[in-house]
This record gives C-alpha cells, structure tokens and sequence, in this order.
C-alpha cells in the first residue's frame, strides 16, 4: 500500500475518533461538524494539488514544475522523470533523424520516399537533379504524374523490383540513370536513382573502339590475304603483277604498323604505372626535324615554313615528338597540292605554344569538338585515302593533358585551320639554366 494511501485512512480514523469524543460531550451536530471538518480541508488540498497537476500537464515545463509535500510531491516528481525522460528521447530522436536527412542530401544517388499511395514525402537534392522535382513543388504529389516515363510506370506497376530499371532523359535529353524501387515499411517504398551516363558514354566508347580497330585491321588485312592468294596463283614470271602486289602489301602492312604503334602509344599515355618523364627539350630542333620529315612526306607539294623560338620546354620528348609530327604530317595530308603550312614555336603571353597552320579545306564548328575522339572522322574515305590511323588527334590531345597544356583548334570553311599546343609557362627552361647548358 502506497505511503501517501495509509496517510489519508489515518486522517480519517483519526476525524471519526474526534467526532465521537465530540459527540459524547457536545452533542451530535458538534460531532458531525468535528469529524467533516479534517476531512473537507484535505479533499480541498487534495482538490487544489490535482488542479495543480492538471494545469502543468497542459503546458509542462521541467523548469516550472509544481510542488508539493506528502504524497503529491511524490506524484510530481514521477511526472517530473517521466517527461526529462521523453523530452531526451525526443531530442535524440530528433538528432538522429537530422543526421539521417545530412547523410541522405549528402549521398551522390537520389532518394525519394514514397508513402502507401505512391505519394512523394520526401526527397533529397541528388533525386531533384535526377528527374527535375523539388521536395517543396512536388511533395504529397503522385510519383507517377511526375516521372511521365512510360517504362517507369509499367516498372512501378509490375512490382518485380528485383532488378534495376534504366531510364533514358527522365529530365534531361541526353542523362541516363539507374532507377530501383525498394519496398520498407507498410507498403512505403525508396525510389533510389543513380547517374550512369558516363558510364554509359564509356560503354559506348569502347564498343566503338573495339569496332574501329576491327574494321581499320580488317581492310589491310583483306588486302594483304587478296594479293597472297593472287600471286600463289599467278604465273612466277609475271614480275609486274608481283611487283605490284608486293608494293600494296607493302602499303597495307606499313598502315597495320601505324596504327598499332598509335594504339600502344594511347595505352602508354593513358596508364597512370607509365610516368611522364621530364626533361629540357630543345624544341627548336624538334621541330626543324619534324619539318624535314613533313617536307618528305609532302614530296614537294606544299610550301613548308617554320619559325622557333630559342626557348627549351620541360616534358617527354618521345611524347612531345609523337604529338608534334601528328599535327604536322595531318597538315601535309589534308592540304592540298600547292597550300602552305607554318609551324611556329614561340612563347605568347608568357606561356609556350607549338603552333601549325594549314590551307586546307577546314573544318564545320559541329566537328571540332570531337575531333579528338578516336577514329572519329570527317570524311572516312578520304582519311583512309591519305594513309591516317583516327588516332593521331587523340594522342595529342593525351600528350597535352599528361604536360598541363591544352589543345586548341580554330578552323573555318574554306581558309584552313590552326592546331595550337599550349603549355604552362612552368614548363619553360628559364634562360639561365639555358646559357649554362650551352
């Protein structure tokens, strides 16, 4: 039994013993009043605690809590433990779901909180991105009067979320994401997303490679196997038929070689275990060279010019070397027979720039853009018929990037086009180091 319980049954027994003695000598209305009195005065005071009670409970304020001897004092201190306890698990509840939201608007994939009706409640910032939504616009709508994919409406009714859905420019004309549905809960759902359109484009680019490459090798390939089988067949004496045959496999077999020396260059440079190895180059020389090799492959067809510069350049000079030469032999192959070509080494505007200039036919803006693109051409005929692998633009755009530089392309229909490699000026030899060399 409660302490405060015998407190009340001993007041009482204790005002029906006054009430009697009062009675026996005062009569029995003084008796009566004797015995009520005690008690009306502790219902009053029981009364006025319970209003007490009843107030602090519609406003309860740790800081404000009533007071109260007896057995009130131990009710309120009850209530007292009971809300510090809730308001702690309030607070911690609360932190808890802060840090929830913090690492959910944080995550790179998309979230998206469905209710029973497929309803949005909440999202976080990756999903706005994802399918053009935002969580203030768009909350308590219909997921699927949102996202109008029709793939995605079917995925959702089906309800076999075992696998991913991909979604092709849900928001976006060229973005791709992976979508899953996760159900949690009473039939609520997570609606997670993830962007793939890099990968994809990876994807793609790959299997554009490796068909490429297959058809590139299987030209050459066809061609050398043609003439095997024709000079098996053909009379030994013929010696103009072997003659010419032996000179196009020659051609086709000096192709092969090309392009499968540009293609383990590519590798080389794009393998982060194959390191840049740096040292003064004498650029000027370079060049002269490169020139030289340009004015043989032209056959006397084009004007050739060159300018250098004095100044030397920090970088590889196997990588400087393959990137120059593509830029100067693409110069001679695609500028017809009587155009000038100008290489120029020069330093502008404190940084250093291998330049060339050519008077070919120029190049349409929508291309330039992905000249760099491996075996991405203009015109396929053409390139192939001037003896290019696809890979020459790609390595140097590769050169540049392991060298800080960039490659900038300036063309226009009918006037030519300029090829620039432009370095940092940290990569200059400064002239002292220049005149101890000499």
């Amino acid at each position: 039994m409660p302490a405060w319980t015998g407190r009340l049954l001993a007041l009482a027994f204790a005002a029906l013993v006054a009430g009697f003695v009062a009675g026996h000598f005062a009569g029995p209305l003084a008796g009566a009043a004797a015995a009520l009195a005690p008690v009306l005065a502790a219902l009053a005071w029981h009364l006025r605690q319970r209003e007490r009670l009843v107030r602090w409970l519609e406003h309860p304020d740790p800081g404000d809590a009533p007071d109260a001897p007896g057995p009130w004092g131990d009710i309120h201190a009850r209530f007292y433990r009971l809300l510090k306890e809730q308001s702690r698990s309030r607070a911690s509840l609360s932190h808890a779901l802060w840090r929830f939201r913090q690492a959910a608007e944080a995550m790179p994939e998309g979230v998206i909180v469905l209710d029973g009706t497929d309803r949005i409640e909440w999202m976080n910032p990756a999903a706005e991105g994802h399918f053009g939504l935002t969580v203030k616009r768009d909350r308590q709508q219909a997921v699927t009067n949102l996202i109008r994919h029709p793939a995605f409406g079917d995925y959702l009714a089906a309800r076999n979320w075992g696998e991913p859905l991909v979604l092709k420019g849900p928001a976006e004309g060229d973005r791709i994401l992976l979508a899953m549905l996760v159900p949690y809960g009473r039939d609520e759902k997570l609606l997670l997303s993830r962007d793939v359109t890099r990968w994809e484009r990876l994807e793609a680019v790959r299997r554009d490679f490796v068909a490429n490459v297959s058809h590139e090798l299987r030209t050459p390939l066809t061609v050398l196997r043609g003439f095997l089988e024709t000079m098996t067949d053909a009379d030994p004496a013929d010696a103009k038929t072997r003659d010419r045959a032996l000179a196009l496999m020659t051609e086709q077999a000096e192709r092969m070689q090309r392009l499968v020396e540009d293609l383990l260059m590519l590798s080389r440079l794009e393998d982060s275990r194959y390191p840049l190895k740096e040292e003064p180059v004498d650029v000027a020389a370079l060049a002269a060279a490169i020139v030289a090799e340009g004015e043989n492959l032209s056959g006397g067809k084009h004007r050739l010019a060159l300018s250098a510069a004095p100044q030397r350049l920090v970088g590889s000079r196997e990588e400087l070397r393959s990137a120059f030469t593509n830029l100067v032999t693409n110069a001679v192959r695609y500028t017809p027979a009587g155009g000038a070509i100008e290489v120029r080494w020069a330093v502008e505007d404190g940084e250093p720039v291998f330049r060339v200039r050519d008077e070919g036919e120029g190049i349409a803006p929508e291309h330039i853009p992905r000249l760099t693109e491996r075996f991405y051409r203009i015109d396929r005929g053409r390139s192939r018929a001037t003896g290019g692998t696809g890979l020459g633009l790609a390595i140097v755009k590769h050169v540049m990037q392991r060298h800080q530089g960039r490659l900038e392309i300036a063309s226009e229909i009918g006037r030519g086009s300029v090829f620039a490699c432009r370095f940092p000026a940290t990569r200059l030899v400064p002239a002292v180091a220049d005149e101890r060399a000499a």
